[in-house]
Parts: structure tokens; sequence; C-alpha cells
């Protein structure tokens, strides 16, 4: 059983909730500032700047896996793990999709030039735009 995640960083910090990735985006800003070793002020902080309090329990945990860990290797880690993920299995369909959408937009060119458009008129409101 691996103890990474997909991005590298130990399962153990995303597996308490999908909300912990919050938490390890502040640390990620606040190491992207300068700060080698955010504080759980500093992660508080950042949360808190745009609206999220952070539960000190995960707050906690998520800071306790990332301490001591280095988090450029970590990421490399976690890029060499996504470049083995498929991502392309909807692109066969989605290349047959415009194929089979010329004939169509042709019926509905046919279908324009036959109908002329009229003026719109004032009728409708009982009252012209400039009256």
């Amino acid at each position: 059983v691996s103890t990474q995640s997909t991005w590298g960083l130990p399962t153990s910090v995303l597996a308490v909730t999908g909300l912990n990735m919050r938490y390890v985006a502040a640390y990620l800003l606040a190491t992207l500032g300068g700060n080698a070793t955010p504080s759980e002020a500093d992660v508080k902080k950042i949360l808190s700047s745009v609206g999220i309090e952070a539960d000190q329990a995960k707050l906690t945990k998520v800071l306790g896996e990332l301490k001591g860990k280095d988090l450029a290797a970590l990421i490399a880690e976690g890029e060499k793990k996504l470049a083995s993920v498929p991502a392309a299995g909807a692109a066969p369909a989605a290349a047959a999709a415009p194929a089979a959408a010329a004939p169509a937009a042709k019926a509905e060119k046919k279908e324009e030039k036959k109908k002329e458009e009229k003026p719109p008129s004032d009728d409708d409101m009982g009252f012209g735009l400039f009256d």
C-alpha cells in the first residue's frame, strides 16, 4: 500500500477529508511567498483572507504530515505519478462529434435561406420604441 498520493503528498494528509487540499494549498502559498516552514498561524491567515475558517484538527494533521518534508521532492514525485495517468480516453469520441455535426450544419443553412426574416414590428407591444 502506497503512502503517497497521486500528488506526492502523504495519503494521510488527503485521507481525512477532501477539504484538506485547502490546507495544503495555503501551506504551498506560504512557501511560495518565501516562508520555508509555515506555521499554523501563517496558514490560518491565508485561509481567513479568503473567508475560510480553519479546522484546527485538520490543519494540525496537514502541518504534521508536511513537517520536515522537501516540498519540491514531493511535487516532483507527484508529477511523475500524474504523468502515468491516462487522460486522453475521450479524444476519439470528441473527434467524431464534429464530423457528425457537419451534415446538420448544411441542413440548417438551407433552412435559413428558405426563411425570410420579417423586420420587427411594433404591433406586438402596442407602442413603438421612439413614440
